[in-house]
């Protein structure tokens, strides 16, 4: 983000699997918001510390261990509410234990949201508004988080370079998916910087001139 930039961004992996737990904050008072703490929640908080922020919320996309598996302990950590995923990610929430065993990761565990969220609802994190926008097909209840004034969205494992989420899994949906990133981010114009689920930072424009499976030629191609 540029310095004039109403809102801040750090990136830090986590787990095995290299999920880009994200932190967002309000550059104007500082209050931060976690996106995604699949787990390392000791070094996370103490960057958060270490930069001068006020952890003020925890935001979750989706369901799956490594974007949700930390969120109980930063809770018990921080006494903050956790809000999101859409309802729908409900099983994948009770299953994070289980998936913790399968992947190698046994300290994760699921959690109760204080808030489910809804396409459309709006979060506010100090003096910024963040949207929520419902894209299923990756998972059922996955949720993106848009801040509009700097151009930015964190989109989870919906969307990444060169990539999108895989739909093999339960309740996924290759159709869906594509639905929604054609029809709800792209919209939001090519110019939007997003952070996804793995990997590095792209925009939705340099994605729709060249991602394999969702630029606007190979959308042009699924079409009978």
């Amino acid at each position: 983000m540029t310095a004039s930039s109403p809102i801040g961004v750090f990136v830090a992996p986590v787990t095995p699997l290299q999920q880009n737990c994200t932190v967002v904050w309000c550059t104007a008072t500082n209050k931060a918001a976690v996106i995604d703490p699949g787990g390392s929640v000791d070094s996370i908080l103490a960057e958060i510390t270490r930069r001068g922020l006020t952890l003020d919320q925890i935001w979750i996309t989706h369901g799956h261990l490594d974007h949700a598996g930390g969120a109980a302990e930063m809770q018990e950590k921080t006494g903050l509410k956790i809000q999101g995923p859409h309802p729908d990610d409900q099983f994948w929430i009770d299953g994070i234990e289980q998936q913790g065993k399968v992947y190698g990761i046994p300290e994760a565990r699921g959690f109760t949201p204080d808030r489910w969220l809804a396409d459309g609802d709006t979060m506010t994190l100090g003096d910024t508004a963040w949207d929520v926008i419902h894209c299923p097909g990756h998972t059922p209840g996955h949720v993106v988080f848009f801040n509009e004034a700097a151009r930015f969205a964190q989109v989870g494992d919906v969307l990444f370079q060169g990539s999108i989420g895989r739909t093999d899994f339960p309740k996924g949906n290759l159709d869906d998916l594509l639905n929604a990133i054609t029809t709800k981010l792209w919209p939001l114009g090519d110019d939007v910087t997003f952070v996804p689920g793995h990997g590095p930072m792209s925009t939705f424009g340099d994605e729709r001139r060249s991602n394999p499976y969702v630029s606007d030629r190979a959308i042009s191609a699924r079409k009978p």
